[in-house]
């Protein structure tokens, strides 16, 4: 989609018949669309081939050559079998951008096992470190570990189009999951490959920086932040606590992160005498990092958003125009959501060139 977003023309290959599996992933539909499968395929045109066949492999031959990037997820080996792996497509179009995203890479143990979002994210350790302190593993609310790798998969096709522009020569990327997800994992796992000190759960804390958390109010959540000395007195002050700024428990982050409990309950305690609304005008202009816990009506009605323009990226998929061809502008850029094989019959075309 940010492909798309840029100008790039994006070719969806579904199967004939049910097409892409998303599109049946619901409620909620728009008509009979699902709009998880909406959200997900901006800018895609839609058509259908059965790959199997000798004539869909040649039709994705035909279309290899006159692109410029081929985005593949099957399981390693499964192209191939069909003659379209990035040997056979490499021979038709050298200059071909050839980008593999599977669960665990092409080559290893385990790079013939399908992979999911929520079973990747717990193989890399996400699950292990997310959730309430104490409790349960908890998958974050959107498939991160896909969103990871379909940002760093983006950033290698724009890599890789830089180099074939010096050299001329396409290239085959290996994105993966599980890769993308432990690379993901930063500090985290800085802290195990360097001090063997094996990460737990701290719900909306951070295991290095306090406070650094989400505290309940009289009637919601606001989440605050104090990266420096600085920042936390400030909050202290705020919260009109002045007494805390200098006792030597709190002096610095290494001593707050040792009287973490106790620190915490006292704030704690403080946070839920006012509203969150009273603490956000308490804490406008303080220069610490704040903000609500924010519903999705909240969200898209935030001013901050809206003036963005997020919402109206987001909005263009909820919204029935013209069902059967859904076309909408957004600061000079065309944003399209098609209907299942809608441009299948377009492939009817000689190239004569990319």
């Amino acid at each position: 989609m940010n492909l798309g977003d840029l100008g790039a023309e994006i070719i969806k290959v579904e199967k004939p018949g049910s097409g892409d599996d998303t599109r049946s992933w619901g409620p909620p539909f728009v008509g009979t669309e699902s709009v998880y499968f909406l959200s997900v395929n901006r800018n895609k045109k839609s058509i259908a081939i059965n790959m199997k066949k000798a004539k869909g492999a040649k039709i994705i031959k035909e279309l290899a050559a006159v692109c410029d990037v081929l985005v593949e997820n099957y399981v390693p080996g499964k192209l191939a079998g069909m003659g379209l792996g990035y040997d056979d497509i490499n021979t038709v179009a050298p200059h071909i951008i050839y980008c593999s995203i599977t669960g665990y890479g092409q080559t290893g143990p385990k790079f013939q096992q399908a992979g999911y979002d929520s079973v990747a994210a717990a193989v890399s350790g996400l699950l292990h470190i997310t959730g309430p302190e104490g409790g349960e593993p908890v998958r974050p609310g959107v498939a991160m570990t896909d969103l990871a790798t379909g940002l760093y998969a983006y950033g290698a096709i724009m890599a890789a189009l830089l180099q074939r522009h010096k050299t001329g020569k396409g290239m085959h990327l290996d994105c993966n999951l599980l890769s993308s997800q432990v690379a993901c994992l930063t500090y985290i796992a800085s802290n195990f490959l360097n001090c063997r000190t094996e990460s737990i759960r701290w719900g909306t804390a951070h295991a290095s920086i306090v406070p650094y958390q989400a505290f309940r109010t009289k009637d919601g959540y606001i989440v605050v932040g104090a990266g420096n000395n600085q920042q936390f007195a400030t909050v202290c002050k705020v919260l009109s606590f002045p007494e805390i700024i200098h006792d030597p428990k709190y002096k610095n982050n290494q001593q707050r992160v040792i009287n973490r409990k106790e620190l915490i309950g006292i704030l704690s305690a403080r946070f839920l005498e006012k509203e969150t609304s009273k603490w956000l005008d308490h804490f406008e202009g303080s220069g610490v990092p704040y903000g609500p816990i924010n519903s999705m009506k909240q969200v898209f009605s935030d001013p901050q958003v809206s003036y963005l323009g997020n919402t109206f990226t987001w909005c263009m998929f909820f919204k029935i125009f013209n069902y059967y061809h859904r076309h909408y502008y957004l600061s000079n850029v065309s944003y399209i959501c098609y209907l299942f094989s809608e441009n299948s019959k377009q492939l009817n075309f000689i190239p004569s060139s990319r």
